[in-house]
């Protein structure tokens, strides 16, 4: 895989996945990144390479930028796709978060590559990032007014 920072965007094979969504109908998108996002998030333990990992993280980074909160995703993560993308439903923010979840924990490989390049830290920030805005700590007041 060739890299050139940390964002959702920055490697090739997001950068591939942009261009496969720019040439897809608002219906295809949707569907792209749900294939995506499911592959990675119910990756079994056999599966150790997460082949679409990349993907997935940029996927959920699309999804992170229709969230309140996420203006500027992915513009402030990277080059993805010129074009606007269509609304992605509800469910996908759910699989957005488990697959964030799930690409920072072994048997992914990810955390070790970027340990690996010593981006680790900044790669980590990004991921936390996303996940914020796509997953907002709750306050805990819903029997303090």
């Amino acid at each position: 895989m060739s890299t050139w920072d940390v964002e959702p965007f920055d490697n090739d094979d997001a950068a591939d996945f942009a261009i496969e969504l720019e040439n897809a109908s608002a219906e295809a998108c949707i569907e792209l990144v749900g294939i995506v996002l499911e592959r990675v998030a119910k990756a079994t333990d056999e599966d150790p390479l997460f082949s679409d990992a990349q993907r997935a993280v940029a996927a959920a980074a699309l999804i992170a930028a229709q969230c309140p909160g996420g203006a500027g995703v992915p513009s402030t993560y990277g080059p993805g796709p010129t074009t606007p993308m269509p609304q992605f439903p509800p469910y996908l923010h759910d699989l957005a978060v488990e697959t964030l979840d799930r690409v920072i924990k072994a048997p992914s490989w990810l955390p070790e590559y970027w340990e690996e390049v010593s981006r680790a830290p900044a790669w980590r920030r990004c991921i936390s990032d996303l996940r914020r805005i796509l997953d907002p700590p709750q306050e805990d007041s819903l029997f303090d007014r």
